[in-house]
């Protein structure tokens, strides 16, 4: 083998060994990739919310911050759709957060709160609770329903999730058209 040969066989051989003595070190990151005191985060999320093992809510959430040793999680951009003991759908819930508490089952939206129900109710709130076990919602905030021409409004209320047996807390006023209620 020539000198030129040999000396072209170890610069082919030493290159790759050069090569990467002169790499760059991985980057790092500059911030936390959890937000706050986060355990965990997970994205596009669906669990399901039951009572003795019957199925009372689907949720879904966009983002899943999940804290206090998973026993809280917090929701963005959270969907919930409510069912009856039989399995049909009750109303559908839509929120900007929400708060799933794991020990009592619970779970509470917040910012610009929408609840639309089957036959075409819907009510807006600031913050609203959801109790799978007593199959309620309920709020001590401001709310207004709308049912066609029929506005009401109060502070606080307790229902079912198909606003069809509310119980308004306090300041109920109603505008519309009257609603005729059955003589018994």
């Amino acid at each position: 083998m020539t000198r030129a040969a040999r000396l072209a066989f170890c610069l082919l051989l030493a290159g790759p060994a050069l090569a990467c003595k002169e790499s760059q070190a991985p980057p790092v990151a500059t911030e936390a990739l959890l937000p706050d005191s986060a355990e965990q985060m997970a994205f596009g999320i669906n669990f399901i919310l039951t009572d003795e093992g019957v199925r009372r809510a689907l949720v879904r959430a966009d983002t899943l911050l999940v804290y206090d040793d998973a026993t809280r999680e917090e929701l963005r951009k959270v969907t919930a759709t409510f069912f009856t003991p039989t399995g049909e759908q009750d109303a559908v819930l839509t929120a900007l957060q929400g708060v799933h508490n794991n020990r009592l089952g619970t779970l509470e939206a917040r910012g610009n709160v929408v609840i639309v129900s089957t036959d075409g109710q819907q009510m807006e709130s600031p913050h609203v609770r959801y109790d799978p076990s007593r199959q309620e919602i309920s709020s001590d905030s401001a709310f207004t329903l709308t049912e066609g021409e029929r506005v009401t409004k109060g502070i606080g209320f307790v229902s079912n999730p198909d606003m069809t047996n509310m119980r308004i807390l306090r300041g109920a006023s109603l505008s519309g058209t009257p609603v005729k209620i059955p003589k018994r």
